[in-house]
């Protein structure tokens, strides 16, 4: 079985990080994001098939960039994986305006600008074209 290249949003604790190992462990090359790209390093473990990049999801430039840093290493993303989110307890009612509107930016935005910072990498490097 050929490598994969996964992208994965989240990678600094919980199951982001289960899943990079898994994919380290198969072989695969592993884009571990998170706000803090150290930490993300530090959760996972050192891997010669691993590059840690410092991602907000909120921010599609970002997003950008992080996309950028992974074709440069690994010239593809065959992969992604959007596992970063967040999530404030408490009943709809009690929960802030500003609250909501922060999840929101993660949860939903956040996979959105991901996606399409993802997508042209992979319409190039899929095969047949």
């Amino acid at each position: 079985m050929a490598s994969k290249v996964w992208f994965i949003t989240g990678a600094g604790r919980g199951l982001g990080v289960d899943i990079a190992r898994s994919a380290l462990a198969a072989g695969q090359s592993v884009v571990a994001t998170g706000r803090d790209a150290a930490r993300v390093e530090t959760a996972i473990g050192a891997h010669q098939n691993l590059l840690t990049v410092a991602l907000d999801i909120t921010d599609p430039a970002a997003a950008e960039d992080a996309a950028a840093a992974a074709v440069d290493r690994f010239g593809r993303i065959d992969v992604l994986v959007n596992n970063a989110g967040n999530f404030y307890a408490g009943a709809f009612e009690t929960i802030s305006p500003d609250q909501f509107r922060a999840q929101m930016e993660t949860n939903f935005f956040g996979p959105l600008n991901v996606t399409r910072a993802i997508l042209p990498s992979c319409a190039t490097s899929a095969p047949g074209r």
